[in-house]
């Protein structure tokens, strides 16, 4: 039997790192300040160290990971090859399903900033618009990346020196002046901010497409969240110093910030937050896909979806089948009720990254990825999980269970033909 085609090695540090850095400054920039604060209060800046703690566990993780397994499918894979089957599928099932959900999501958010009128069917058209430049290569998903990044750093540049030479802006009085944090305010607040680092995953589940793998992985996954951790923590203290306790009931913060210079300023954030809408999304798409694929090539998923084609060598119909999930999601509306559970899902996720790390003999071990720091990253990793809304723990719960019932029975099927 002729092995199975594999996709193309064509992007370098520069291109890996951008598309990391394109998905962790997604919407959540523009927007997840305020939840944030509102649950951590003055401790804000203490839940943000402490979801970039958890976040460089689990980068070093799947850095050492992807290293060694420099193929697509990310955790995953590492799952199946460290721990076994069933815990690559639980990775990838639960990566699956909940970043469906999160690309639904992340395109009604683009289409309400750009066209709230006619959210629905500008969100499909983004969602489309976004497959087809996957289809077309990975290189060409690199570029239109960049393009966004560039426009996305250029408006938070924009924000900054607005939020720095603007006098202070007048918002009401807030309710949280003076009021403490809950008991586990700032633990729950860095699971909320911890979502704006999981970018770096993007990086590693196209790790069969990067160029000199057990160099370029490493550099782009850390270079990324090295980028983002500073811009997220620029952002926290501008945004502290400047709106205060009233930080905490603001939805647009960011809008706040700069609403002193004018409706041009409105209207230069809300390009950004769209741009930022379309990088992440675009990532998103692309790493859905080759985790799918990975998972199809095992039989974990429908065997079709692991056909390779075109000069572009791209997993056209894993791609095809993630942009027709999404769009069903998309226009079935019901996404924003259950999009929490992604969080959960990719907590998950993470735990199994690091348990895989953790599993490394001395001689495969990078000495950036000590295995206490494995360990930690996993009790980090469920920590936060189940301090999330117990609503979505329990749906993506239900979810992960569902799925795993469905693979024993598949397993069951299988067995049954071949005795």
């Amino acid at each position: 039997m002729p092995p199975a085609p594999r996709l193309g090695r064509r992007l370098g540090t520069l291109d890996a790192t951008a598309i990391g850095l394109g998905s962790m400054l997604g919407a959540g920039v523009f927007a997840v300040f305020g939840p944030a604060a509102a649950l951590a209060g003055p401790f804000m800046l203490l839940s943000l160290l402490l979801a970039g703690a958890v976040a460089y566990a689990n980068a070093v993780a799947s850095a050492a990971l992807a290293a060694k397994y420099p193929s697509s499918g990310g955790t995953y894979v590492y799952g199946r090859e460290q721990l076994g089957p069933w815990a690559g599928f639980l990775a990838g099932w639960g990566f699956v399903t909940g970043k469906s959900a999160s690309c639904a999501a992340m395109a009604l958010t683009f289409a309400h900033y750009v066209a709230p009128v006619h959210a629905v069917p500008v969100a499909v058209a983004a969602v489309v618009a976004l497959t087809g430049v996957n289809l077309a290569g990975i290189t060409r998903t690199a570029l239109v990346t960049k393009v966004l990044l560039a426009v996305v750093l250029a408006v938070l540049a924009f924000v900054a020196v607005a939020g720095l030479a603007l006098p202070a802006p007048g918002l009401p009085a807030s309710a949280h002046d003076g009021a403490p944090p809950g008991p586990l305010g700032p633990v729950t607040a860095a699971g909320v901010l911890f979502f704006a680092f999981a970018g770096y995953a993007r990086i590693a589940t196209l790790g069969e497409e990067v160029k000199d793998p057990s160099r370029t992985i490493p550099r782009a996954i850390l270079g990324a969240l090295a980028g983002a951790f500073a811009i997220y923590a620029g952002l926290a203290l501008l945004l502290s110093a400047r709106l205060g306790p009233r930080l905490a009931d603001a939805a647009a913060p960011i809008h706040d910030l700069v609403a002193g210079a004018g409706p041009a300023a409105g209207g230069i954030v809300q390009a950004g937050a769209a741009a930022a809408c379309l990088g992440a999304l675009l990532a998103l798409i692309a790493g859905v896909g080759r985790t799918s694929l990975a998972m199809a090539r095992e039989g974990d998923l429908p065997g079709p979806l692991a056909r390779i084609a075109g000069s572009h060598s791209v997993p056209w119909a894993a791609e095809l089948a993630v942009c027709a999930v999404v769009v069903l999601l998309v226009v079935g509306g019901s996404v924003l009720t259950v999009i929490g559970f992604s969080s959960f899902g990719v907590l998950v996720y993470y735990a199994v990254a690091n348990a895989s790390a953790f599993t490394l003999p001395r001689p495969e071990r990078p000495w950036y990825s000590p295995r206490w720091l494995n360990a930690a990253g996993a009790v980090a990793c469920l920590t936060l999980a189940f301090t999330l809304p117990l609503t979505s723990a329990l749906v993506m719960a239900g979810v992960l269970a569902a799925g795993v019932a469905g693979r024993a029975a598949v397993l069951a099927a299988r067995r049954r033909r071949a005795g």
